[in-house]
C-alpha cells in the first residue's frame, strides 16, 4: 500500500474524534448562551392582554323595559353584561345618542354576584359609570322621590364629546341585592327632576327569572307608580316629554326598549 494512503487511514479516527469534540463544544456553548440571553430577556417578555371583567351578551333576552311613548324614532339599545369572575349581571337600557345635543337617557340595573362585597357610595358609583363623559361641576342634589323610593341625585356637566348637562341617579337595595343607576343628559338647559322621575316611572320588569325577590321589588314599585304625576295627590302639571323628544302622533305603538 502506498505510504500516503496508509497515513490517511491511520489518521482518520483521530480526525473524527476531534470533529466530534469541536461539535460537542459548540453545542454546549450554544446552550449556555441561550440560557444567559433567556434569563436576561425574561423581564421584557410581552404578556397577553387580559380581557375585561365584563362580557357582553351578543343577543340578550330583555328582562326590563323602558316605555317612552313620546320618543318614537329615537335610537334605543338594550345591553346585557355578565361578570366572568363573580357572575354579576348588568342590564343597560339607553335611549338617544351618547354624543349628541339631544336628550340621552341611560338606565342600568345591576345585580351583583360575588365580585363585590357591597355597593360603592352613591357619588363614587355615578362618577365611575360616567367617567367616559368627563363629569365636571359635580353637585349633590336633594333626594328625588320615585316609585323605587328616594334616589340619590347628582348633577354634572360633561366635558368630553358634546357638552351637556346631566342629572344622575342611584338607588341600592340590600334584599334583593340590586342597584338602579344612570343619568339623563341634554344640551343647553338641565333636565328637570320631574322629567327624570317620570322617565323612571316607565321602567318595568319583563321577567325576573329565578329571582322572585326582584319580581316582588318591581311589583311593590308599581303600586307606588304615579304615571308621571297623574296620580299625584298634589295637583301638578304632568311633565311634557314632547319638549325633549318629538312625538309622532301617527305612530300608535309606544316606543319600548327591551321588547
Amino acid at each position: 500500500m502506498h505510504p500516503t494512503l496508509y497515513s490517511w487511514r491511520e489518521q482518520l479516527p483521530a480526525t473524527i474524534v476531534r470533529m466530534l469534540a469541536y461539535l460537542g463544544g459548540i453545542v454546549v456553548l450554544s446552550i449556555a448562551a441561550a440560557q444567559v440571553f433567556q434569563s436576561r430577556s425574561a423581564p421584557y417578555v410581552i404578556k397577553p392582554i387580559e380581557r375585561g371583567q365584563w362580557n357582553e351578551i351578543a343577543r340578550p333576552f330583555p328582562a326590563f323595559a323602558l316605555s317612552i311613548p313620546e320618543a318614537v324614532g329615537v335610537s334605543s339599545r338594550y345591553a346585557m353584561r355578565y361578570n366572568r369572575n363573580g357572575v354579576g349581571r348588568k342590564d343597560i337600557l339607553t335611549l338617544g345618542e351618547l354624543d349628541s345635543p339631544d336628550p340621552y337617557l341611560r338606565v342600568e340595573i345591576y345585580r351583583p354576584g360575588n365580585e363585590i362585597a357591597r355597593f360603592a357610595e352613591p357619588m363614587a358609583t355615578i362618577v365611575d359609570e360616567a367617567l367616559g363623559l368627563g363629569p365636571n361641576h359635580l353637585k349633590r342634589e336633594e333626594p328625588l322621590a320615585s316609585k323605587f323610593g328616594p334616589l340619590s341625585i347628582l348633577s354634572f356637566d360633561s366635558s368630553k364629546g358634546m357638552p351637556r348637562r346631566c342629572l344622575a341617579f342611584v338607588r341600592s337595595y340590600d334584599d334583593p341585592r340590586l342597584q338602579l343607576s344612570g343619568w339623563f343628559c341634554r344640551g343647553g338647559e338641565p333636565v328637570q327632576r320631574s322629567t327624570l322621575s317620570c322617565a323612571l316611572d316607565r321602567l318595568t320588569l319583563l321577567a325576573a327569572g329565578s329571582e322572585p325577590k326582584v319580581g316582588a321589588l318591581f311589583a311593590k314599585a308599581e303600586l307606588k307608580r304615579s304615571y308621571c304625576g297623574e296620580r299625584d295627590p298634589i295637583i301638578a302639571a304632568t311633565p311634557k316629554y314632547k319638549l325633549l323628544w318629538k312625538a309622532l302622533a301617527t305612530r300608535p305603538e309606544p316606543r319600548r326598549i327591551g321588547r
